[in-house]
């Protein structure tokens, strides 16, 4: 009988529940022993496993998070840690293992599946900052969230006539506030992949006064050069000469909490059955995206030697409508 662990790695993602859950069922109806590990690979190392059968799993789709738990495994950078995770799985008599997590959590998958380990990793971050994947488990929700506080902030930006800044997540993407920012109709967005000054973003707030606005949103990415309350300060300090009182509200990690909807639902139960697929058809050593809206493998190798680049498309449709 073939014996499969599943892991949650690195940082939650609404959907991750639902994952599990496709994995663990998939797994049993090919007549295969399902086991879960407890806290990521932090858990793998010390050798948290527990066998999870179709009720384990059951009222579980629903919920945010990982009921797995997750952790930062540091010791997995070392030869040390990796070979203590192999042998692990190999007292276990584990033949198969799928990883739900980012770029750090492929990274280990990779990792393990060069010493020899059978692995199929699934693209699971709010962030969406992997390369190979269309979209991953978690950020649509993530956006939702974000674009949910934008529309409640300018009810209020709009009723006393003020600027507010949203830091939402992202210390090395800034997709997140992007997308949030165009889809939430953001008078400007400040994120890590393009260079803005205080100085920029105070000329784009006095040219859309300039142009009849009497209120904005700004998005800001917490990974930009600037974020929120630098940016907040900078303004305080300059006032006299820049004209704007910016109030922020920080989203935080609000932004990984709350319910999966719908697509991520549906993306975490096809990449999760996708895994299994792939294990039982003898191929490992990839990762489970979506791509042109199909599920679709590719080698860890390509996910973990390439970094997603946001669209140039889209960075030039927010500053057209940011008019």
């Amino acid at each position: 009988m073939k014996r499969v662990a599943v892991l949650t790695s690195g940082g939650d993602a609404p959907g991750m529940n639902a994952a599990v859950r496709a994995i663990v069922r998939s797994g049993v109806a090919r007549g295969w022993a399902m086991f879960g590990v407890r806290l990521g690979y932090a858990g793998l190392l010390g050798g948290d496993l527990v066998e999870l059968g179709p009720r384990d799993v059951g009222g579980i789709i629903q919920r945010g998070g990982t009921f797995l738990g997750s952790s930062r495994c540091f010791e997995m950078h070392t030869d040390v840690g990796l070979q203590r995770a192999v042998d692990v799985l190999q007292r276990r008599g584990i033949t198969g293992l799928i990883v739900i997590g980012g770029d750090g959590s492929q990274a280990g998958a990779f990792a393990l599946s060069r010493k020899g380990v059978e692995v199929v990793g699934v693209a699971s971050t709010i962030d969406n900052d992997l390369p190979c994947t269309d979209v991953s488990i978690g950020t649509t929700t993530a956006i939702d969230i974000a674009l949910e506080a934008i529309d409640r902030l300018r009810t209020t930006a709009a009723s006393h006539q003020r600027a507010f800044l949203l830091e939402v997540m992202g210390r090395n993407s800034g997709y997140l506030g992007l997308i949030a920012g165009i889809a939430g109709g953001a008078e400007a967005i400040v994120i890590p992949e393009v260079p803005t000054d205080p100085e920029m973003l105070g000329a784009e707030l006095r040219a859309c006064r300039e142009r009849g606005k009497q209120h904005a949103i700004v998005v800001v990415a917490e990974g930009a050069a600037f974020n929120a309350q630098m940016l907040a300060h900078y303004f305080s300090e300059h006032h006299a000469r820049l004209g704007f009182d910016l109030r922020v509200t920080q989203l935080g990690h609000v932004q990984r909490g709350g319910n999966p909807g719908v697509f991520d639902r549906m993306l975490a139960t096809r990449l999760g059955a996708g895994a299994v697929d792939r294990l039982g058809a003898g191929e490992h050593g990839v990762m489970m995206g979506f791509l042109g809206g199909k599920i679709v493998a590719t080698p860890l190798s390509q996910v973990t030697s390439g970094k997603r680049v946001l669209d140039a498309e889209l960075l030039a449709l927010a500053k057209v409508l940011a008019h």
